[in-house]
């Protein structure tokens, strides 16, 4: 089964072709960062009509450089949520409409399942069940994953999720957009111990994040500074990704506990910063993460994801949807699930 991937959802266009038993055949990303990093954050109206724009001419792009036409395909998968409604119709509708065109099965992918999935591509494979930490500009979130369709949200964010409090820091440090990569870029010159800033709720019980209060934090060191030198930016910004990973960390480390398992599997965006990644190999088990171009949006965890569930059982049906908010516990099992 060749399966086509359509990602919409925010600020990246991203196309891929899964095979089975090749893998991903081909794939292409647009990242929109430019276009939306005057403004600080993505602007939806300027999000979805760049996706017009580019989502048609990459699938074309990607189908010719694997010598591929529409018509060797079998599936088409598209996000369907969780994101932003103008965006995701874009991709939700021109993916529909071409499954249609080509009498074959379309399947609306849900964005943070994609996410989790596509840590099976991992080598070593992870085996499941495991606990997940999908944590992105927009999530994060402990889940437990028991099959395709079968997961058990264990924790979230209750206000600002760490990536979106990675871009928040990051403008009052007055670094670019997006805020991770910026963050810790400059944190590699960062002197650890000058600044300190709170772990927030992890001297409370259970699974849940709030990440609002070390951004306001930040705020209140920047302005009782004033103006910053570059060493006191790279000083804040270490202290800042520090408290963020060992928050993360305490937190997986509390529910692998919980559930009585020893597999973890980081996902999103976020689980690309290198400083999070080395701190999880102290935890009491393994972790498992996509490669780093697998991390961020991308169509080829939507492709891998649509596949999988194709294999499984039929496609959506002609209805086009889209669910700006869409909690995972909500998603339907994987008929042979």
């Amino acid at each position: 089964m060749r399966v086509l991937g359509i990602e919409t959802s925010c600020d990246e266009t991203g196309i891929a072709i899964y095979e089975t038993g090749q893998g991903i055949v081909g794939e292409h990303i647009y990242s929109q960062v430019e276009l939306h990093a005057i403004y600080g954050g993505v602007v939806p109206e300027l999000a979805s009509r760049d996706h017009i724009q580019k989502t048609l001419p990459l699938i074309n792009q990607t189908l010719d450089e694997c010598s591929l036409a529409l018509s060797d395909l079998d599936g088409i998968a598209y996000t369907s949520g969780p994101g932003l409604t103008p965006a995701l119709m874009v991709g939700a509708s021109l993916g529909r409409s071409l499954a249609w065109a080509l009498e074959i099965p379309a399947i609306a992918v849900h964005h943070m399942e994609a996410h989790l999935l596509i840590a099976l591509l991992a080598s070593p494979q992870p085996r499941l069940p495991f606990v997940a930490l999908l944590v992105s500009g927009g999530h994060t979130m402990l889940v437990r994953v028991n099959a395709i369709g079968q997961y058990k949200v264990l924790g979230e964010s209750l206000d600002d999720a760490a990536g979106e409090a990675f871009d928040k820091t990051a403008k009052l440090l007055g670094l670019g957009y997006p805020g991770g990569p910026e963050i810790a870029r400059i944190a590699t010159t960062g002197n650890l111990g000058v600044f300190s800033f709170p772990r927030p709720m992890t001297d409370k019980p259970g699974l849940n994040f709030s990440f609002s209060g070390l951004k306001t934090a930040v705020q209140t060191q920047v302005k009782a500074l004033g103006a910053l030198s570059d060493q006191q930016r790279a000083d804040i910004a270490l202290a800042f990704e520090d408290a963020i990973v060992d928050t993360l960390y305490i937190k997986c480390r509390r529910a692998l506990e919980s559930e009585g398992m020893s597999r973890l599997v980081l996902a999103g965006g976020v689980a690309a910063n290198q400083r999070l990644r080395r701190r999880m190999q102290e935890l009491d088990g393994d972790t498992f993460y996509p490669s780093l171009s697998l991390c961020t949006d991308n169509g080829a965890m939507i492709a891998y994801a649509g596949h999988e569930r194709l294999q499984l059982g039929p496609g959506s049906n002609l209805v086009i949807t889209t669910q700006a908010r869409w909690s995972i516990e909500q998603i339907e099992p994987a008929a042979a699930a």
